[in-house]
């Protein structure tokens, strides 16, 4: 009578790959792991050898990493996979070597690279020569990022220790599974060295995503479209470049009807479309969270985008949320510069878009070095290595403004405005009463077309009455600029624009 044979184990790695790349797109890079790269084996525990053999019988897998290439939208991606059924994912010399391959091998042939940790951290059994891998494998991430390629991350559950110290909190994007622990100290060995239990939920994904240390909570389907966008809006060839136009003067266009101050209310009307808006009509966009490292404002809003085939960062003020959230604060602005590094990184056109009544005021804010990250938000932009393109698209008061406002080329909407304060403030300053508001704002020389001509902004765009023609003419500017912004070389424009203005 024949023996029955036992069923094959499929590595969960492998069919959680299955369900975000396209089906059947997977091959492996691995060879078979050497764990005589793991140093002198015989410093190991008495039975590890046993532990390993077993990890492979119960998992499926032949280490706690699997590495190789796949496809995502039909686009070919480089993947590095977690198998927590091996030894909880431990990173020792063998996994280590593993994937500092694979994202070698990645950065070679230029492939976005995704990693979908799942780990309990180093491997103890290996002790520090598994644990100070890690830098090797961070190193390689930064050097795959150098070379302007895309490097994404989904924490699966769970994520801990040198893991998500390294590799794991590398991702220029970042996203989680739902309820995965995600955190620096497992709270079973935090109960143990403190003799209390982590506090309850504060390692989990929802609640680190609402202080943005992580983009998205998302399901295996979820993060499958999630990362066809990304991956989409990184790797697809950009659309034809035009040459930059010359910058408009004020007499090719008919000032707006009314006073500046008539602007001034224009601009603050409830009903007016705003940063929201203009990114519905956007071609693709994947909405990013906060810092990514564990502050979120959403009075400014963050995010990759495409208009006219063109991919770009999007950094701006997002009225209808300032509204309820409150003004731009120091968290606010850090967002802000975390849109300059990935589009630095991802070598990208970076799209600010200015629309605030002012920057937050009170204790927390100067507290956050509020001042501070208006300063350093402007020392940033202002030497970019990629195209910049601002949009003055309604209120632009005080530091809030000047910290988005340095660009390649500027536009501004016919009744958008720049000021050091609001018009109110400054007349305080000026006569102690805010009464003198609408003169001051004749004054201070803060409307569109004063702006042109202060060689301030590059371009006026005409508000047509219907806020859908409003925005979809100001989306074509948008599309003409980027477009215009790739053959550039910046930051030859920026610091152009504004030293010429100091002399």
């Amino acid at each position: 009578m024949d023996e029955p044979t036992s069923t094959p184990v499929v590595p969960a790695a492998l069919v959680f790959a299955g369900q975000v790349l396209d089906p059947g797109s997977f091959r492996s890079w691995d060879e078979p792991p050497s764990h005589a790269e793991g140093g002198n084996q015989d410093a190991c525990p008495a039975g590890y050898a046993e532990d390993l053999a077993r990890a492979r019988a119960r998992s499926g897998a032949d280490e706690a990493a699997l590495t190789g290439e796949g496809l995502i939208g039909g686009r070919r991606v480089a993947v590095l996979v977690s198998e927590f059924t091996f030894l909880a994912g431990s990173i020792g010399a063998a996994t280590a070597a593993r994937l500092l391959h694979a994202v070698e091998r990645a950065t070679a042939e230029g492939l976005p690279l995704i990693a979908f940790p799942a780990s309990g951290g180093t491997r103890m059994q290996e002790g520090t020569p598994a644990f100070v891998r890690m830098i090797a494998i961070a190193n390689a991430v930064t050097a795959h990022k150098a070379a302007g390629l895309p490097y994404l991350v989904h924490l699966r559950h769970p994520t801990t220790g040198g893991v998500l110290a390294s590799w794991g909190s590398l991702g220029q994007v970042t996203t989680a599974e739902p309820g995965a622990l995600v955190g620096f100290l497992g709270p079973r060995v935090y109960q143990a060295l403190y003799g209390a239990p982590f506090p309850e939920g504060v390692q989990r994904a929802e609640h680190l995503a609402r202080f943005g240390t992580v983009d998205a909570v998302l399901t295996a389907g979820e993060l499958r479209q999630w990362l066809r966008t990304a991956v989409g809006l990184l790797t697809d060839p950009q659309g034809p470049v035009t040459e930059p136009a010359p910058a408009q003067r004020p007499d090719e266009r008919v000032p707006p009807a009314g006073s500046v101050w008539d602007s001034v209310q224009r601009t603050r009307r409830a009903d007016r479309p705003g940063l929201a808006e203009l990114l519905a009509e956007a071609e693709a966009v994947l909405p990013l969270s906060g810092t990514g490292a564990g502050e979120r404002d959403d009075a400014l809003r963050l995010a990759l985008a495409r208009f006219g085939g063109r991919s770009c960062v999007v950094v701006g003020h997002d009225r209808a949320a300032a509204a309820v959230h409150g003004p731009v604060g120091p968290g606010a602005l850090r967002t802000a510069r975390r849109g300059m590094r990935l589009a630095a990184e991802l070598r990208l056109p970076l799209l600010t878009v200015i629309d605030t009544h002012g920057a937050l005021l009170s204790r927390e804010a100067e507290e956050g070095a509020l001042a501070g990250e208006i300063a350093r938000c402007v020392a940033e932009l202002s030497t970019l290595p990629t195209p910049v393109v601002s949009l003055l698209l309604g209120e632009g008061a005080g530091g809030a403004a000047l910290a988005l406002l340095p660009a390649d080329r500027a536009l501004a909407a016919e009744h958008a405005w720049l000021s050091p304060l609001p018009p109110e403030g400054a007349s305080v300053i000026l006569h102690r009463t805010p009464d003198r508001a609408p003169q001051l704002a004749e004054q201070q020389r803060i409307g569109a077309v004063e702006l042109l001509r202060e060689g301030v902004i590059d371009r006026v765009l005409p508000e047509p009455a219907s806020a859908a023609l409003f925005i979809e003419h100001t989306v074509g500017a948008i599309r003409e600029e980027l477009a215009a912004a790739a053959a550039l070389t910046p930051p030859g424009p920026r610091l152009a624009r504004f030293n010429g203005l100091a002399r």
